[in-house]
């Protein structure tokens, strides 16, 4: 899912080479997981990893990702997925919703997902084998989907690969770490903060007002198959207009940012936060400095696919051009075991970190 909103798959390297970075770490909580990318790249390293998100789309996503383990479910999901491909297409809720009150995928291949969708809610399987299958239908309708990126608006004219037929693989789902066994949650952050104990706790925070429901609906309503009321041109969830979080609201945040990083459970906290969110880069620094030494890096960040291409409208039109392709991404690190002269902060400052007293100051350098 190359074009979600907030991807950090081109940051992955330097995250990773943080914690590296950082002593005695075996377990790293990603608190708000999204696609599980980061999540599955520290699994990738032997970590032990603990993703949360409370989203039911991004749980399933971690739970396939982080919880599931290889050796324990690829025997049984191939099969399945070979099963599933099989089946006669049976349009439903689905492409009636998505494919033809809007556009999000082509009729023939919304048949095909009511069809695979409905027969793994009727299958009764174990929670990796159906999160593992619903990992694969979820990112095969991502693949012949017709939008710019985000769910918020369909292109007024199919998407070329939305004419592609509807194709399951299975997803890249890795052996279990050798730190040990990894888990996936689905709750609040200020829940699962208080609740997730680790090593590392890595920060990526809603940057703005955008809520992630609204941007996803989609794959919202696909993972529950809850078929429910839906408004607008969009058809989104109504449960959009209602579900809120005090991280996608300007007054709200910085409290509940403040708060979750004092309860954090870990002894290194990672944030990684965009230069178009509500913070300053200060702000964040500020917060960090009562857990430890913090040092911070920028780096010059592609923004997503959907902002490369343009504004849109509800009906897919374009109505606005592209601002800006880049912004700046932040990576703080708060820890207090980079103490001047420290193993840690040597290998921090040779990969380009420095003390973050240089953005209090203004240093163009970060």
């Amino acid at each position: 899912m190359i074009k979600y909103l907030g991807s950090k798959r081109t940051l992955i390297p330097r995250i990773t080479a943080a914690v590296a970075a950082l002593p005695s770490v075996r377990t790293v909580i990603d608190l708000f997981s999204g696609t599980s990318r980061v999540g599955h790249a520290f699994k990738r390293l032997g970590y032990r990893v603990l993703a949360n998100d409370h989203n039911a789309y991004a749980a399933v996503l971690a739970r396939c990702y982080v919880e599931a383990d290889r050796e324990a479910v690829l025997a049984e999901c191939e099969p399945l997925l070979a099963r599933l491909q099989a089946l006669a297409p049976r349009a439903g809720w689905f492409t009636k919703t998505f494919c033809e009150d809007s556009r999000y995928l082509q009729p023939h291949n919304g048949a095909r997902v009511d069809a695979m969708r409905e027969w793994i809610a009727q299958a009764d399987l174990a929670a990796p084998i159906e999160a593992v299958l619903l990992t694969s239908l979820v990112e095969a309708a991502d693949r012949v989907d017709s939008t710019t990126g985000v769910q918020m608006a369909y292109l007024k004219g199919w998407a070329d690969r939305s004419y592609k037929d509807l194709e399951l693989r299975m997803p890249d789902v890795l052996p279990q770490a050798v730190a040990g066994k990894s888990a996936a949650f689905e709750l609040e952050a200020e829940v699962a903060v208080s609740k997730l104990q680790g090593d590392v706790m890595y920060f990526d925070p809603p940057y703005n007002q955008h809520k992630y429901l609204g941007n996803y609906h989609v794959w919202e309503s696909l993972v529950r198959w809850d078929c429910p009321e839906v408004y607008g041109i969009a058809r989104k969830r109504i449960d959009c207009r209602t579900r809120r979080s005090d991280f996608n609201s300007k007054p709200r945040s910085g409290q509940a940012m403040q708060q979750a990083l004092n309860r954090a459970q870990a002894r290194h906290l990672v944030v990684s936060f965009s230069n178009e969110g509500y913070f300053r880069p200060e702000e964040i620094v500020a917060m960090l400095q009562p857990r430890g030494r913090v040092l911070a890096l920028g780096c010059d960040y592609r923004r997503y696919v959907g902002a490369q291409i343009g504004i849109h409208n509800p009906a897919g039109e374009r109505v606005g051009k592209v601002s800006h392709l880049h912004n700046k991404e932040y990576l703080f690190v708060a820890t207090p075991d980079a103490e001047p002269g420290s193993a840690v902060e040597q290998q921090l400052l040779a990969q380009g970190f420095v003390d973050a007293g240089a953005i209090l100051t203004g240093d163009p350098a970060v």
